[in-house]
């Protein structure tokens, strides 16, 4: 991954930690869904904040969504791959 800002780790532990709470209530599954909904809500929404018009938007639709697909598989590769390396220890 690329250079990240000092905070960056800790406000992804955050959502991580709201994740946690809400799996006492109903099943992993439910809240990745729900993460997963939210991240893309949002992206649209810094997407259309950085627009000066729904064609601006509409002729950027392509590009955008290449770049989060990207960036979310490359995040997800290295987490899996963490994951993997550190399986026993991630798992107890």
């Amino acid at each position: 991954m690329s250079k990240v800002d000092d905070d960056f780790f800790n406000r992804a532990d955050e959502h991580i930690h709201l994740a946690n709470d809400q799996m006492v209530k109903v099943s992993m599954g439910k809240v990745s869904a729900s993460m997963l909904y939210s991240v893309a809500r949002f992206n649209a929404f810094v997407t259309a904040s950085g627009c000066s018009s729904m064609a601006e938007m509409k002729k950027s639709r392509q590009m955008t969504i290449d770049f989060f697909v990207k960036e979310y598989e490359k995040m997800l590769i290295e987490n899996l791959d963490d994951y993997i390396v550190h399986f026993d220890k991630y798992k107890t």
